[in-house]
């Protein structure tokens, strides 16, 4: 697996970094307010995103990062979209994770990259 880096889709108005790698979407639902041009996205793997469930506990609900992280991660256990993401990786020298949540460091996409770094290959 090559490197892999997080970025807020939000991040320059939503336009890639001329240094961007490969960028898969990680969000379930399409980022408010951002075209698919803008974007730029190569993939939009939502299928790998929390449930709408653990979504909505963590957003709307105040749930515990901590709390959000563990279950995620429960999650991602049994999701063959995260077979389908190392492929991905696997493929390109680096990827990007794209993300809409508001905060850069608590979010799914920064508990995805270090469980992807965790578990190389199930």
């Amino acid at each position: 697996m090559g490197k892999m880096r997080i970025r807020r889709v939000y991040d320059d108005g939503g336009a890639p970094a001329a240094e961007s790698g490969f960028r898969v979407l990680v969000d379930r639902l399409w980022p408010r307010g951002v075209s698919k041009e803008r974007a730029a996205v190569d993939l939009w793997l939502k299928e790998v995103a929390p449930s709408t469930e653990l979504r909505k506990a963590f957003h709307h609900e105040g749930a515990a990062f901590d709390d959000f992280a563990r279950r995620y991660r429960a999650e991602l256990e049994g999701n063959p979209a995260v077979q389908e993401l190392r492929q991905v990786a696997a493929e390109h020298a680096e990827v990007v994770l794209l993300f809409s949540a508001k905060d850069p460091a608590q979010n799914q996409a920064a508990v995805l990259r270090d469980y992807l770094y965790e578990h190389p290959q199930r």
